[in-house]
């Protein structure tokens, strides 16, 4: 008996120290390779307070300062593993355009058996991921936003009236949650067909459900850090991305959904409308190329992806916008006259054309998301062997490279005074003069944000549609300086934005 504990204590003793020597070879992944990099510490790497204590923005930003202007390109430790933080714009050209064959994945998790909806074409890798794409493009062309934007017109109209409701009390009211119903109800009818109608009533399962996704407290945040990082692992133990209420409630919706409108043959202006037509046909109607067809629970992925990515993206840009706007009233007055402007021109009317010939309205969501990018950094994973243009530095297959966004974008050498709100740098000739790669709120190649045109249409309407009749100011509980929620997915400020809302 005493043998065998001896033997086990020899054996555990072996496995810590064999453990100890793994990790700390793990750690000096850069130093080996002479790359700058950010002394981790064990376990969670340079994590340490992400998802707790500070936003993964935050994260980027401080690592990118850290690391700019040592090399081309530093190290991060996401847990254990390295991650390549490239610094240079021309590097990060390479990567999103003229290497892409290296880099067409992201590397996050998906696990279709025990969780269909992490399908999506965000999170696919390889020939699953473009023969989608190849599917879903058609179906964000210019011609189909046109298509969709009276939909989000109706549901601006009603936002419209709610903002009278808001003003008329004059008192403070926390914008983002308000945003976060106008883009529920717009995704909401646009994506499912349904009239949510959270702006009247904030606790529609639609708007409760969607909140959901985006929240992530201490444990759910690093259980997706590590999903990402040990995908396998977490396939074999059976783990969701997407919670089950979250899950069951979607897929339900869209059965339903779908099943009414094939067997009542209704059709509608929306994105749903045009997925069941490649799920039945494989075609889009006025349309001869042949797409393939897809399954129920590719098209659910899909209409989940466009639900998730466009309310709370699009939501947060207005709220920061706003924000900025409430601090700056010239600016504000310079947008409002804008609008007015173009409002006269179109018989009053939020006309597509309307919308699109609204510039500077343009230029200040083009600098919100310079200094509040919503996705803070891109993340892509090799799928073979790279070396580094005009460097012997190579790296193997499975590689995770992080780009940081916000800390490009707040980069002093790139926009000098970084931290003032000027929309004026997104004048035609100020992004001429610029690097091509020094803005990417939507990343950039192939592996772009899809709806992305959505996204911008979604929030110049919201933007145009308040400024319009009501002026923003700050009162005593808006958040200067910005702090950013944690625990969100996104870039999100915390605690809420508490604006004043007055009729012009």
């Amino acid at each position: 008996m005493v043998c065998n504990c001896t033997l086990i204590f020899y054996g555990v003793v072996t496995l810590v120290i064999l453990a100890y020597l793994w990790i700390k070879k793990k750690y000096r992944f850069f130093e080996e390779r002479g790359i700058p990099f950010v002394t981790p510490k064990f376990p969670l790497g340079n994590l340490w307070g992400v998802g707790s204590k500070r936003h993964t923005g935050m994260f980027v930003r401080e690592m990118y300062s850290k690391l700019k202007g040592r090399d081309v390109l530093g190290g991060v430790f996401f847990f254990i593993r390295p991650v390549v933080m490239p610094l240079d714009l021309d590097l990060i050209k390479h990567i999103l355009v003229k290497d892409f064959q290296y880099f067409h994945d992201r590397g996050i998790y998906v696990n279709e058996r025990d969780d269909p909806l992490s399908g999506h074409l965000f999170a696919l890798s390889g020939q699953r991921w473009k023969h989608l794409r190849t599917k879903l493009s058609p179906t964000f062309t210019s011609g189909k936003m046109k298509m969709m934007h009276s939909t989000i017109i109706a549901v601006a109209q009603e936002f419209q009236q709610f903002l009278g409701e808001c003003a008329n009390k004059k008192e403070e009211v926390e914008i983002k949650d308000i945003l976060g119903r106008f883009t529920t109800d717009v995704i909401g009818s646009c994506a499912f067909g349904v009239e949510c109608n959270s702006l009247n009533d904030p606790d529609t399962e639609f708007r409760r459900m969607g909140k959901k996704v985006f929240d992530f407290k201490g444990f759910e945040f690093l259980k997706l850090f590590f999903l990402s990082m040990f995908p396998d692992i977490g396939r074999a133990l059976h783990i969701r991305a997407t919670k089950v209420d979250v899950s069951e409630f979607f897929m339900r919706l869209l059965r339903e959904t779908i099943d009414y409108r094939e067997k009542n043959n209704v059709k509608r202006n929306d994105f749903l409308s045009l997925l069941i037509q490649i799920k039945n046909t494989g075609k889009l109607e006025g349309d001869d190329v042949d797409l393939g067809t897809m399954s129920f629970e590719e098209l659910a992925a899909q209409t989940f992806l466009f639900f998730i990515a466009g309310f709370e993206t699009s939501s947060s840009t207005m709220t920061f916008a706003l924000y900025e706007l409430a601090q700056d009233q010239k600016v504000q007055n310079q947008a409002r006259e804008e609008v007015n402007r173009i409002l006269e021109k179109y018989n009053g009317q939020y006309t597509y054309e309307a919308c699109m010939e609204m510039k500077y309205i343009d230029q200040i969501i083009k600098e919100t998301l310079r200094m509040h990018p919503i996705v803070p950094n891109l993340i892509r994973s090799l799928t073979k062997d790279y070396t580094i243009p005009d460097r012997n530095l190579a790296f193997k297959k499975g590689t995770f490279f992080s780009i940081p966004v916000f800390g490009i974008h707040r980069d002093a050498d790139i926009y000098p005074e970084p931290n003032k709100f000027d929309p004026d740098r997104f004048t035609e000739e100020n992004i001429k003069n610029r690097h091509q790669y020094s803005w990417l709120p939507f990343g950039d190649g192939p592996r772009n944000c899809v709806g992305m045109r959505f996204g911008m249409m979604q929030t110049r309407v919201g933007l145009a549609t308040l400024l319009s009749k009501y002026r923003i100011t700050p009162t005593s509980r808006t958040p200067i300086p910005m702090e950013y929620e944690p625990t969100s997915a996104v870039l999100s400020p915390k605690g809420g934005m508490w604006l004043k809302i007055e009729k012009i």
